[in-house]
């Protein structure tokens, strides 16, 4: 007579070797059904058009449908936090963006996620530095200039940005921090509306989005003096970077990127890279990027994560140094 003790071990140490093979099966088989890819903005800005493109591509290489979904609110971090609560299958993508990945945590401690706690990087698909720019009619033709001018001025310069803790308004305050000098914060409701008053002579300068401010300093409306990235940006090669033109070290760029919730299984992650790196890679990808003032980059994993953790260094020590505070 069988013992059934050992009868049921023996069943359950069988099931139990059964169990590992379901998720590399369920990964082999990614994707079966439509994703649903986060934009935490509205519809037509930046991060919109990203994960359009991007689902796009994902889409073509699927042969399965990506849908947008545009989950704006809280300066993108409404739309992260949903995608942070979602089942970690890997049918659920999160477009990123420094704000609500980097910045966002920092300045709102009550945000309920925490970015590499919570979610897995996959790959940046874009990148662009900021812009500085200047009214054409200014005296102002170089960051010296800039420089030259804050100094002699009692008063200080203001500048224009879209709100405390966003890239043009950290870009003001680096400023201010590393010349010693006066720098006035005006705060509003779009990067468009101080460019407006730029335009109009209300504001010295801003630190804009590249792709608000690039099509403005081509057509002669705005003048670049300088770029924020670590490198000349290829689209502007003749404007040197703030450090090339004496702001040393201030490197402010702006990236995009795709992001999973914690949990999704290293396979599926790997063919969502894969896919992305392929489709973004080619040559009609590179002209709208061209087109919008961005430059189409991908990444492993690794990488991504790697910048996000640079990124947040670098931030809470400016905004430490410059004692930036929400309010």
């Amino acid at each position: 007579m069988k013992d059934p003790w050992i009868e049921r071990a023996t069943l359950l140490l069988a099931l139990a070797a059964c169990v590992p093979a379901a998720g590399p099966a369920a990964a082999q088989a990614y994707p079966t059904k439509p994703i649903r890819f986060i934009a935490p903005y509205p519809p037509a800005g930046t991060s919109d058009i990203l994960a359009r493109i991007a689902g796009q591509k994902l889409a073509d290489a699927w042969d399965q449908r990506v849908v947008v979904d545009n989950r704006p609110g809280a300066s993108g971090s409404l739309g992260t936090e949903i995608g942070a609560k979602s089942a970690p299958d890997g049918y659920t993508l999160v477009l990123g963006s420094v704000a609500p990945i980097v910045l966002n945590p920092m300045f709102y401690p009550n945000i309920a996620y925490q970015s590499l706690r919570d979610f897995t990087p996959v790959s940046l698909i874009g990148r662009a530095p900021q812009l500085v720019v200047v009214n054409p009619s200014s005296p102002v033709k170089s960051v010296k200039d800039l420089i030259a001018l804050a100094k002699s001025s009692k008063e200080g310069l203001n500048y224009g940005a879209s709100g405390i803790g966003t890239l043009p308004h950290l870009g003001g305050e680096w400023f201010r921090v590393l010349t010693g000098t006066r720098m006035e914060h005006i705060s509003y409701k779009g990067t468009i509306l101080a460019i407006q008053d730029l335009l109009g002579g209300r504001l010295h300068v801003i630190f804009s989005d590249m792709p608000i401010a690039l099509p403005l300093a081509n057509s002669g409306k705005l003048r670049a003096i300088a770029v924020t990235g670590a490198r000349r940006f290829p689209l502007t090669p003749d404007i040197p970077t703030a450090t090339e033109a004496g702001l040393t070290g201030l490197v402010l760029d702006n990236w995009w990127g795709v992001l999973v919730v914690k949990g999704v299984a290293r396979d599926i992650v790997g063919r969502i890279n894969a896919a992305l790196v392929r489709g973004l890679g080619q040559p009609d990808v590179k002209e709208i990027y061209t087109r919008l003032g961005l430059e189409a980059v991908t990444s492993t994993p690794q990488e991504f994560t790697d910048i996000i953790r640079s990124d947040a260094a670098k931030f809470s020590k400016l905004i430490k140094d410059a004692g930036i505070t929400a309010h």
